[in-house]
């Protein structure tokens, strides 16, 4: 047996292909940000191409066909744009957006969560009175009291997402910190007189990662669906970059008038993406966490 081969991640790999619902959740997830990210050759249609909506073709039901001769398979809106093409657009910017925000906040809150946990004193008194305060807040009302004041834009959700997130970052990695640094390998690695950032990220953060990987799994689910909150409120992305909340709060006053699929169609796709990263998710936290290791 060849035990140099059996790496943390090919042992991550065996234990997450072990439950069938993560795989298929993987693959599903896979699938979908693949769509996302290559919309303008996978959509039948650019929705947002005047030159390409045809208003006579508003409103059509699902396997309607245009005048055009163009077959809608999930209907249209009210401004004749094809919603399957629509729906795929919106995806891609409801995951880019959280995408970009749980990675700024993971790099926001691992920093200032290492810091607290090496500097001590005020510093980390400062730090963590932030952090509960920020905690004690919905989520929610506080992106709508930041989106108030920064305004509308993909760029201001961001950053809005951003700063309510940083948090659940800086108290994991301060409370693992916290462990790590009592080790003796780091005790060594002061010994040896080791430059403080050297220590830290070179030895300490890696030491870490693991219920950072879990969190973030959790908050790239949470961010897609306080961004969705967001735009369905009219305080998100702008009508030009129409997110799957959005598309949801366009149709919502003809939900029950008949025209359902206008916004049902893209809130099944929001349920499904959710519930396939949160499956994922699950799974990795199983495997991760060392209560749950055979």
């Amino acid at each position: 047996m060849n035990l140099a081969a059996d790496t943390p991640f090919r042992r991550f790999v065996s234990d997450f292909l072990r439950s069938p619902g993560a795989v298929i959740g993987g693959l599903c997830l896979v699938l979908i940000a693949l769509t996302a990210i290559f919309a303008s050759f996978v959509a039948p249609q650019n929705p947002y191409d005047l030159g390409q909506i045809d208003i006579l073709d508003g409103s059509l039901e699902p396997g309607s066909e245009g005048f055009s001769g163009f077959k809608y398979w999930l209907g249209t809106d009210e401004q004749g744009r094809d919603m399957l093409s629509a729906m795929i657009y919106g995806l891609r910017i409801s995951l880019m957006v959280s995408f970009v925000a749980v990675s700024a906040a993971v790099t926001l809150g691992m920093v200032l969560g290492l810091l607290a946990a090496w500097r001590g004193g005020w510093v980390e008194t400062l730090i963590m009175r932030v952090v509960d305060i920020q905690l004690s807040f919905p989520a929610l009302l506080v992106a709508l009291l930041l989106l108030a004041a920064l305004g509308k834009g993909v760029d201001k959700v961001i950053i809005a997402l951003v700063l309510v997130q940083w948090a659940y970052f800086a108290r994991t990695v301060r409370a693992a910190a916290l462990v790590e640094i009592k080790k003796d390998y780091v005790m060594a690695a002061r010994s040896a007189a080791l430059p403080q950032s050297r220590i830290l990220f070179g030895h300490v953060l890696p030491n870490v990662m693991p219920p950072v990987l879990v969190i973030a799994t959790v908050q790239i689910a949470n961010a897609i669906a306080i961004e969705a909150s967001l735009s369905f409120l009219g305080v998100g992305v702008p009508i030009t970059e129409p997110s799957l909340g959005l598309l949801i709060a366009n149709g919502f006053d003809y939900l029950l008038s008949g025209r359902y699929w206008i916004s049902f169609y893209p809130g099944v796709a929001l349920l499904f993406t959710l519930v396939c990263i949160n499956v994922v998710g699950d799974q990795v936290r199983d495997i991760l966490n060392p209560r749950l290791q055979r």
